[in-house]
């Protein structure tokens, strides 16, 4: 084998297990005081004549491959900005006005935002976007992930201009949800007053307390709450309905409901429990029941409704010839609405329904006395006790006999059904007739 410059005549040989190496030597080296140096191409050969051939053919075939490998990178390398990018595996993605994207945050500084949402450029939150959202912005740092609103593809310098204010609102929602799960109370303001209630904001959002969600320190003057900051905490939030309301009485009389959770989940329906009548209303009764709670001495009370129809088994048309505020009664519990806080209370049921036992109470033909209590076009009304009224048919009462409304008669007892609370009735004469034996 034979390692041959391209210079021949400075060739020197060196032997090896194949031969001769030929190449030049690895200094520089004069010849008629010309400097030649060595870094000409090294061939093997097995001889000098073949080493020779193949430097004559080295060139031109070096040649043939550069060209050819020329070629091949110039088929491969980029020609347009597409296949640039088609390349590297980068996608740009091309904004659009009006439309939400994903973005990083790349810059924050005093007046700007800068955020890479894969465009040709940064988008940037500048100016007045800057002022909306800077409370947000204030808790953001560069890397994190967010939402931005486009409001121009491009402006006169060529920037994105983008907004943060729909990702600041999501994030308050955000915070109002997590209220309601926690259970953590908010400061908001009042703003305005309605018939239902108080209008306030609350993170730049419009929120509502009902009047029924104020505390009794404040529900009797709630003027005095507009313009200030007071706390609350959130009973409702619906984002897709705008929808979210705030209960002042959550905080403010916390303990207060703590104990009334408490009162629910102890007291039964059915059961029979002792009140005090709180209010008397032309509907009926509030009744303020007292409940002992398990586990504990203490006894723990709730307000509760006696609806008119079950204040006492007769037709009530005034509670207040029944009942008296501060009386204290039995009453039963017949519902519960736990979600309001509300029971629906009876009186008359803690009592037998009189209507039961009629029928082997007052048989058929059986004089008893009662009182007048209503006079209608058809008929007369008899109390016979409380709960049990009956009639005596206009076609039975004769001519300049009517009773009056409080009249205390005997009459004698025709027919009686319980399932639908009617007892028919006449009046007992009180003399014999003439001629009867």
């Amino acid at each position: 084998m034979v390692v041959f410059h391209h210079l021949p005549w400075y060739t020197t040989p060196y032997p090896n297990e194949r031969g001769f190496i030929y190449r030049m030597p690895s200094k520089k080296v004069k010849k008629n005081e010309e400097v030649v140096s060595s870094d000409a191409p090294v061939v093997e050969a097995a001889n000098v004549s073949d080493a020779q051939a193949v430097l004559e053919e080295t060139p031109t075939e070096k040649k043939t491959a550069k060209k050819e490998s020329s070629k091949k990178e110039s088929a491969k390398k980029p020609m347009t900005m597409d296949e640039l990018l088609a390349s590297t595996g980068t996608v740009i993605r091309a904004p659009k006005k009006g439309s939400v994207m994903s973005g990083t945050v790349t810059d924050i500084s005093r007046r700007m935002v800068q955020v890479d949402i894969g465009g040709k450029t940064e988008g940037v939150v500048a100016d007045k976007e800057f002022e909306a959202a800077r409370e947000y912005i204030d808790q953001l740092h560069v890397g994190d992930k967010i939402n931005v609103y486009v409001v121009s593809a491009e402006n006169e310098r060529g920037q994105i201009l983008l907004s943060l204010k729909k990702a600041a609102q999501d994030q308050k929602w955000d915070i109002f949800k997590k209220s309601l799960e926690t259970g953590e109370a908010l400061e908001v303001r009042g703003v305005e007053l309605n018939k239902g209630g108080m209008i306030v904001t609350s993170e730049g959002i419009r929120g509502f307390v009902p009047t029924s969600q104020f505390g009794k320190a404040v529900s009797s003057n709630l003027e005095e709450l507009l313009g200030k900051a007071f706390k609350v905490k959130v009973i409702e939030v619906d984002r897709t309905k705008n929808r979210l309301i705030f209960s002042e009485r959550h905080v403010s009389e916390e303990a207060l409901m703590k104990q009334k959770t408490a009162v629910l989940d102890a007291i039964k329906v059915g059961e029979i429990y002792t009140g005090t009548v709180s209010g008397i209303l032309p509907y009926g009764a509030f009744v303020s029941v007292t409940v002992p709670l398990e586990g504990e001495k203490a006894e723990g009370k709730i307000e509760g409704l006696v609806h008119i129809s079950e204040i006492s088994w007769e037709k009530v048309d005034d509670p207040n010839r029944y009942l008296k505020t501060g009386e204290e009664v039995k009453v039963k519990v017949l519902s519960i609405d736990a979600a309001a806080g509300k029971l629906n209370l009876s009186i008359k049921q803690t009592n037998d329904d009189p209507w039961v036992n009629a029928k082997e109470k007052y048989t058929e033909g059986s004089v008893v006395k009662g009182t007048v209590s209503r006079i209608a076009s058809f008929g007369v009304f008899v109390n016979i006790e409380p709960g049990i009224d009956g009639l005596i048919h206009i076609s039975k009462i004769m001519e300049g006999e009517m009773p009056i409304v409080g009249d205390d008669i005997s009459v004698t007892v025709e027919s009686v059904d319980p399932a639908a609370r009617r007892m028919s009735l006449s009046i007992t004469p009180t003399e014999v007739p003439m001629g009867y034996k």
